[in-house]
């Protein structure tokens, strides 16, 4: 079982950075997995072009290099793991 090497701080809708709301990407051999505690993200790809809603227990993984963005729903809690294989 993979296991995180990093976690982001917790943000909610009011303190998630700016660089997480516009587009941006993981490294290169590195997975982000999105896990949001309470309420709603919207997890946008751009490459290709998707949207999908993160909540508790439906967590989001973003691919190394994979542009994508989030956007709170409302108010919201979230953190960004990060792993250097697939995150199960």
């Amino acid at each position: 079982m993979a296991e995180p090497y990093r976690t982001t701080a917790t943000f909610d809708q009011d303190s998630l950075p700016a660089a997480l709301r516009g587009r941006h990407a993981t490294k290169a051999g590195t997975w982000g997995l999105i896990k949001v505690l309470e309420g709603e993200v919207s997890l946008t790809y751009l490459e290709p072009e998707s949207e999908i809603t993160l909540s508790p227990g439906n967590p989001g993984t973003v691919q190394p290099e994979q542009p994508h963005f989030v956007t709170p729903r409302g108010p919201m809690r979230m953190c960004v793991e990060f792993y250097r294989e697939p995150p199960n």
